[in-house]
């Protein structure tokens, strides 16, 4: 049996607890990572994930929530690609999407670093580089540096491929320097 009026195309409508809540948790996802969160509406939100709006302030509350909430989902679907037999797109898609939800919720005014209460990534990177290091400290400097590359390339690629003269460098190619050069920064220096 089919609504009056949906086609038979139409994403089903998510029912129960869980499915609203992954589907609010998708939709806010792609949203704030295509507009940023500040122009991302919680009706509109509510619109993609096929939810009333109401249902978005019932589960998650304020829009900052919602924010602090699609965060740390992004960081744990990351860090589940990353433990599980993922491929490499998979795993550059969910990277992408997060660090691009990251800049457009700074950009918008969200304290990013506040709102998401889990690292994984960078507890991953921090945990395989720590005996390297006489200090925390120089550890977590060496992770840092490693991080900010990976978000330069990840948000500016294009506009740094340009200025650089690195257009006819292969996606693979710029890969790999860049993974090689994530290394060397989180070396003791």
């Amino acid at each position: 049996m089919t609504t009056r009026g949906a086609s038979p195309d139409a994403a089903p409508i998510p029912t129960g607890r869980a499915e609203v809540t992954a589907a609010i948790l998708d939709s806010a996802a792609e949203m704030f990572a295509e507009r940023g969160p500040g122009a991302a509406s919680i009706r509109d939100i509510a619109a993609r994930a096929h939810v009333n709006h109401g249902l978005v302030f019932r589960h998650f509350g304020t829009k900052e929530k919602l924010v602090a909430a699609v965060l740390d989902h992004l960081a744990a679907k990351l860090a589940t690609l990353t433990d599980g037999d993922a491929s490499a797109e998979e795993r550059e898609a969910a990277t992408s999407i997060h660090l691009r939800v990251i800049a457009r919720a700074l950009l918008d005014g969200f304290p990013a670093g506040k709102l998401q209460s889990s690292f994984p990534a960078a507890a991953r990177l921090l945990e395989g580089i720590r005996p390297e290091h006489e200090s925390e400290e120089s550890a977590r400097l060496g992770a840092s540096h490693a991080i900010a590359l990976l978000l330069g390339w990840q948000l500016f690629e294009p506009f740094v491929r340009a200025a650089t003269g690195l257009q006819d460098l292969s996606r693979e190619e710029l890969r790999e320097s860049m993974f090689a050069e994530m290394a060397r920064l989180a070396e003791p220096h």
